[in-house]
């Protein structure tokens, strides 16, 4: 589809936001969201014609991109035979969808809940393993992200937490591993996993292991850095919670779906939780959707005692008419298969060429289409390109990088002092190779920062 400037529609657009759209986890009158007037592909477009190259998937979400074409006309199909019914009833679509999850899902995983999103995913993963277990609190890491919810953001771990902390939701957060910037003094992966696993058992022993219901974890996080764990860790979490009779929560909201080159990153690691949330790729975010993949002990609690929660749209049948779709496009097309052959021979390898001509480039970590670039000012005290949580002027540096980049034509996803490269799953290599040519442009401006 070739962009068609309409500056004048793009005006109203905007003023329409201005006066009425509430936005998220923003300033309201310091805002000045991009009006958007189409998007296909890997490409979105604005009333005046600009185009740019989607680095950031939406929200990390667009794993099949904009627009696809199959998986538009299967909303379509679902809205002329049936718009929405009841989650009590058994319907196709939910079905179908339940049964196409659960195929890929790890070990017996085989009962799956369905949500809105993954926030209200979290809320009810962490309530099922409260329920099963009947102990109240729930461990979850600092450098984190579980969703917006009252129970979810006070499980995240990162400043998003904060305002609505109540102090008194039954969560503890404890450090994983981050051998950039390691809370252990390691200096090896080896050193890191043994430490933050001592690091865990120890939270556990002080915090009481019967009152713990359960751990939850990024299987790699996501907006928190893109920390792919070292090999043993997430193996060893898995032993700590088989030995104290803690649940073991797999958030793969970002992860899942092809994003890492598999179809859910449980599988890098040969590791099965017992409770795995999702969204956000599921169904390329064209109609909400999220949900859990519950273990066969804990749906089995739930066998003759009631689940007490639910939602109206639960399973809603366009949302997954849409997941269908995009899991059998993912298929046909090997979607996932492409995140990681791309990953491996094209943005690995030039993302790390990118970082020795870049001084702002500390660090380079990732697998398939999900990686990040921590900036600093200096590689060797690796000082971070801007403060943590930094605002305002102190975050000038990381504005004027993002800025250059959407000059380039390119849209990144910026946080903090990195910038992710997260394009859709199903992204061709001449156009990976465009968006590494912009984005080494932007770096040169991070430079300018830098010693």
């Amino acid at each position: 589809m070739t962009p068609q400037p309409n500056p004048e529609a793009g005006v109203a657009v905007k003023a329409a936001d201005r006066d009425h759209v509430f936005h998220s986890w923003s300033a309201q009158e310091l805002i000045d969201p991009l009006a958007v007037a189409g998007a296909e592909g890997s490409y979105f477009w604005d009333y005046d014609g600009r185009r740019y190259l989607d680095f950031s998937s939406g929200l990390v979400y667009t794993n099949v991109g904009y627009q696809h074409p199959k998986v538009v006309a299967a909303i379509q199909e679902q809205a002329a035979r049936m718009t929405t019914f009841a989650p009590a009833f058994a319907i196709e679509a939910r079905s179908e969808a339940a049964r196409l999850i659960a195929e890929r899902t790890p070990g017996d995983l085989d009962k799956i809940f369905f949500t809105n999103g993954g926030a209200d995913a979290v809320e009810h993963a962490i309530r099922m393993a409260r329920l099963h277990t009947g102990r109240p609190k729930v461990l979850s890491a600092y450098r984190s992200y579980h969703g917006g919810t009252q129970q979810a953001v006070n499980i995240t771990g990162d400043p998003r937490r904060w305002a609505s902390d109540s102090g008194t939701a039954g969560v503890v957060h404890f450090w994983a591993p981050y051998l950039y910037r390691s809370r252990f003094y390691a200096e090896t992966e080896e050193q890191e996993c043994a430490r933050a696993l001592e690091h865990l058992e120890t939270t556990i022993a002080f915090e009481g292991p019967s009152t713990v219901a359960a751990i939850i974890l990024e299987t790699i996080p996501g907006t928190a850095g893109i920390m792919v764990p070292p090999p043993g860790y997430l193996a060893g979490v898995r032993e700590l919670c088989d030995k104290y009779g803690i649940v073991f929560v797999l958030d793969e909201v970002m992860a899942g779906f092809g994003r890492t080159g598999e179809w859910f990153a449980a599988d890098l690691f040969d590791v099965t939780p017992d409770l795995l949330t999702f969204a956000k790729g599921v169904n390329s975010g064209y109609v909400p959707l999220g949900g859990v993949a519950i273990s066969g002990a804990i749906a089995e609690t739930f066998g003759k005692r009631p689940y007490p929660g639910g939602l109206t749209y639960s399973g809603h049948p366009l949302a997954c008419a849409a997941a269908v779709a995009t899991i059998n496009v993912m298929a046909e097309e090997g979607v996932v298969e492409n995140a990681a052959r791309l990953g491996a021979s094209v943005l690995g390898p030039e993302l790390r060429e990118l970082a020795a001509r870049h001084p702002s480039v500390g660090e380079v970590r990732g697998v398939g289409m999900f990686w990040a670039l921590e900036l600093v000012r200096n590689r060797q005290t690796r000082e971070p390109l801007v403060p943590y949580n930094a605002a305002g002027q102190e975050n000038a540096p990381m504005a004027a990088f993002a800025a250059a980049a959407k000059r380039s034509g390119l849209w990144p996803f910026v946080n903090m002092n990195r910038t992710h490269v997260v394009p859709p799953c199903n992204i061709t290599e001449a156009e990976l190779k465009e968006g590494l040519a912009a984005l080494d442009a932007a770096l040169s401006v991070a430079d300018e920062y830098s010693e």
